[in-house]
């Protein structure tokens, strides 16, 4: 640890002498210690999943992770959902000030640069906080582009074609890469991505996977239920051989 480090981790504005913002690093630490949750490209649309804890009596027609932005934009997070989900409110309003203002469905980097913006606007002034979490934008174009981005407590927002955050997120991503190709089909997808969740859930026994799909056909954003994605888990578990 730098020398009195504790002089530099309470306030958000200033470095650290080796160059360390203390705070943002706490954030993206707070993301790393949520379920996994994942955004794929595939040659049909784009898929989000994540692994959800469900208490006891809690509705599971619910997502406290997974949500629909516009109807062709979707998201999902990691790490303090409450805050993301402040952002997802932010990102719907942006969403609707662009249909607006072009009279045609928002792109999805237009809303992940916003919403990138206002995280890293967190991390410039003094008595607040940077965002705890994480989120991931995925959604169709209506020039057809598929886009995924990431957005983190830093600000950052990075293009991918698979994108992974959340505890076991570096695992997850090198089990996904044995396997991905550019052409995967969605219900392919579907399969390779609760494998995944499986492979670094450590709730295997009662796992919850919630999934949310944007064909390019429809461009419209579409729930996949619990009892469909248990489904799709239970013939993972024999297409990969998983235990």
């Amino acid at each position: 640890m730098f020398p009195r480090q504790t002089a530099y981790d309470r306030a958000i504005t200033v470095f650290s002498p080796d160059g360390r913002i203390f705070q943002v690093e706490y954030a993206l630490e707070t993301v790393k210690r949520g379920t996994i949750s994942i955004g794929m490209i595939t040659s049909e649309g784009v898929l989000l999943a994540a692994e959800e804890n469900i208490t006891r009596f809690q509705d599971e027609n619910y997502s406290r992770k997974l949500f629909i932005v516009d109807s062709n934009i979707g998201a999902v997070v990691s790490g303090y959902v409450p805050d993301g989900r402040v952002l997802i409110e932010y990102a719907r309003e942006y969403a609707q000030h662009e249909r607006f203002l072009y009279d045609d469905i928002p792109r999805v980097e237009v809303i992940a640069r916003r919403i990138g913006d206002i995280m890293q606007s967190f991390t410039q002034q003094g008595g607040i906080r940077p965002f705890g979490v994480a989120i991931i934008f995925a959604g169709v174009n209506s020039d057809n582009t598929q886009e995924i981005f990431v957005t983190d407590p830093s600000g950052s927002c990075i293009k991918y074609k698979v994108a992974a955050i959340g505890s076991g997120y570096e695992e997850a991503l090198e089990y996904i890469g044995k396997y991905y190709t550019s052409d995967i089909k969605l219900d392919d997808a579907k399969l390779l991505v609760a494998a995944t969740i499986y492979k670094v859930s450590s709730n295997k026994k009662d796992l919850k996977i919630r999934m949310l799909e944007i064909p390019l056909t429809t461009k419209e954003a579409r729930f996949i239920g619990l009892d469909e994605t248990g489904k799709y888990l239970e013939e993972a578990k024999k297409k990969y051989s998983l235990q």
